[in-house]
Order: structure tokens, then C-alpha cells, then sequence
């Protein structure tokens, strides 16, 4: 098929490339006239196209002849205003969800996130059916939910729409996600345990699950109109599991706990301060209600619908997924290297 890659030069997007590729897809990778291209250069059958997703004009020329579109692209950070939230994350899909179903693509697949419906409690092998939250955590959380809708609102039966959403993704080539954000805060010694020692326990995806998972269901007669969540089949236990990081990464363990109250107030002040425009817009707060949440709630998922629609089996574990991601590091010149990018890409 001929298909397009939106976020293509950004982490999951590549990875979703290179899925295409291995089935044989020729790809058009949409792209920022800023964004690095080095690794998409490298690659046969992927055509590189420069176009502004808030330039509905200029998606008309992109989306044609493709067959399918993969939506990764998305304002992905904690700060900026609502406006630029809207501006990129809902109405740059809908212009693309019109661009495509214009030139006569068959197919869209939209790359959503969990965080639709996170609401700051423990979720536990959840599935599908979880509502929506009346109110979100952050701007992030908010503008993908109305983007997912848009994109399941507009299933035809000439037009298959559905969302993935995957769980963390992770693995190599990734600069600006959690783990790296990890990794930079361990060996910085920035990092302190916000659990009262009950488990926290997580789903994760690996990048080459996640890819997998969206060729898979943009070859499914069933996805039309649906959501579902994408992870690895290994559950963690969260603050374990980043000690198990910082050996690996040779950082000191996590030392000191911050209890709840003082977490709280901390919490309360930093987002009292970010509400002001000339903080919030331009600088990721330190702490957040979101980011807290993420190490203090467990949220792990039912991935059995996307098992029984489109045949998702995660193929990496997570062992290789991080022999795989240590390979990778140590190639783009080892731990100091890659803390450097992810400072870079901040």
C-alpha cells in the first residue's frame, strides 16, 4: 500500500515507518521543514513531503494517492497554551481526518494514548469501556480526547477511522519520552519515591509493538470506529522497576521519600504558579498533578480487544526490548551521549 506517516521523524513514527516498510508499503513521511531527517534518509521507499498540519491547504497534495494515513504527530509536552493545545492536537487532525477522506484514502489510524482517560486513580486491567473524565489532567490529556472523537466520528464504511492507544512507549531511538526523562532525572539525583510502598503497577509499550500493532489494524475489517489500548504483555511494578533502570544505567538508587502532604502543597504551588502565561506557556513545570499520578497510580490495561480484532501479539519482550534499547545507546555513544540528546531535546 501507499500510506502516510504523520510525526514521521519523531520516535514512535519512525518506528511506525519502519513496520510499513517491512510489509512492503511505500511511505510518505509528513514532515517539518525543522524536523532532523538523517534517519528517514536512510531508508528505500519512504518520500519525504514538508507540510503544517495547522495549513489545511497544503494537506491536500500530501494525502493524495495514499491509502492510509497513521496519525502520530501531536503536541506532546506539559506546557504551552490551550490554544496551541487545540491548534495542533484537534484541529490539526481534523484538518488531516478532511484532507484524507477528500483525496479517497481508505484508512485511518490515529495514535491516541491512555491518558485519555486517566482521572488520577488507580486503574487496573481496564478496558475500552472506561469512561471518558468529565474533567482532565492536563492540556495534553484534554485535546487528544476530543481529537480521538473527531477521528471515531468519522468512520465510514468508505472511510475506516480507529484510535491505538499505547501505553509509555519506549525503547530506542527515543529522546524525549518517560524513560529517557528517567534516566537523565537518576543520574542527576532528582529523583525521589512518591508511593507509601504499596506496588504501583504499569503497563508498558515497546516501540516495535506499538508500530506493529498499527499496520495490523489498518489491515482489519473490524477496527472501524473503535479505541483500543495497546501494551506489552509484561506488567511492572513502577519503583522497582526504576531501580532495575538506574542499575542499569549505572545511577544512584533512588534515596528520601516525599510524603503525600508535603506532594500535595508542592503540587498545589507549582500549578498555581504555571497558570501564569509566562510560565506555563513556555517551560515544563517541575511537578505536575499528571506526572505524580504517573508514579503514584497504577494503570495497566486489557488489551484483549485488540487481540480478537486485528491478531495484536506483542513480539518483543521487554528483556529484548532493552538489550535492544542498550545496543542502541551505546551506538549513539553511550549512557553520557544519550542523557546529552535527551537535555537537547528539552
Amino acid at each position: 500500500m501507499r500510506v502516510l506517516v504523520t510525526g514521521g521523524s519523531g520516535f514512535l513514527g519512525s518506528h511506525i515507518i519502519d513496520a510499513c516498510l517491512a510489509q512492503g508499503d511505500d511511505v510518505v513521511a509528513l514532515v517539518r521543514r525543522s524536523s532532523d531527517l538523517s534517519y528517514l534518509k536512510t531508508l528505500p521507499r519512504v518520500e519525504l513531503r514538508a507540510a503544517e498540519l495547522t495549513d489545511a491547504a497544503s494537506l491536500a497534495a500530501v494525502t493524495r494517492e495514499v491509502e492510509v494515513v497513521y496519525h502520530a504527530a501531536a503536541r506532546v509536552t506539559d506546557y504551552g497554551s490551550r490554544a496551541r493545545f487545540i491548534a495542533a492536537n484537534v484541529r490539526g487532525t481534523e484538518h488531516l481526518l478532511r484532507a484524507a477522506q477528500r483525496t479517497g484514502a481508505a484508512r485511518f489510524v490515529f495514535i491516541s494514548t491512555p491518558s485519555v482517560v486517566a482521572d488520577g486513580t488507580h486503574q487496573v486491567n481496564i478496558d475500552e469501556s472506561y469512561p471518558i473524565p468529565r474533567r482532565f489532567q492536563n492540556l495534553y490529556s484534554a485535546t487528544k480526547a476530543e481529537a480521538e472523537a473527531l477521528v471515531l466520528a468519522s468512520n465510514t464504511p468508505d472511510f475506516i477511522t480507529c484510535a491505538l492507544r499505547p501505553r509509555a512507549v519506549w525503547g530506542p531511538r527515543d529522546r524525549q519520552g518517560f524513560m529517557p526523562k528517567i534516566v537523565a532525572k537518576l543520574l542527576a539525583g532528582r529523583l525521589r519515591k512518591l508511593s507509601r510502598g504499596e506496588p504501583v503497577l504499569a503497563s508498558l509499550c515497546y516501540c516495535e509493538n506499538a508500530a506493529l500493532a498499527c499496520v495490523q489494524a489498518a489491515r482489519s475489517p473490524k477496527v472501524g470506529g473503535r479505541a483500543y489500548f495497546i501494551a506489552d504483555d509484561e506488567v511492572v511494578d513502577v519503583w522497582p522497576f526504576i531501580d532495575e533502570i538506574a542499575a542499569m544505567f549505572g545511577a544512584p538508587a533512588v534515596r528520601g521519600r516525599v510524603s503525600p502532604a508535603v506532594l500535595r502543597v508542592v503540587v498545589a504551588l507549582v500549578e498555581a504558579l504555571w497558570a501564569i502565561p509566562a510560565l506555563g506557556h513556555h517551560r515544563s513545570p517541575p511537578v505536575s498533578r499528571y506526572s505524580v499520578s504517573l508514579l503514584t497510580c497504577s494503570a495497566t490495561f486489557d488489551t484483549a480487544a485488540a487481540r480478537r480484532d486485528f491478531g495484536y501479539e506483542p513480539r518483543v519482550s521487554q528483556a529484548e526490548g532493552f538489550r535492544r534499547l542498550r545496543t542502541w545507546i551505546d551506538a549513539i555513544g553511550g549512557v553520557a551521549a544519550f542523557v546529552q540528546h535527551v537535555k537537547d531535546g528539552q
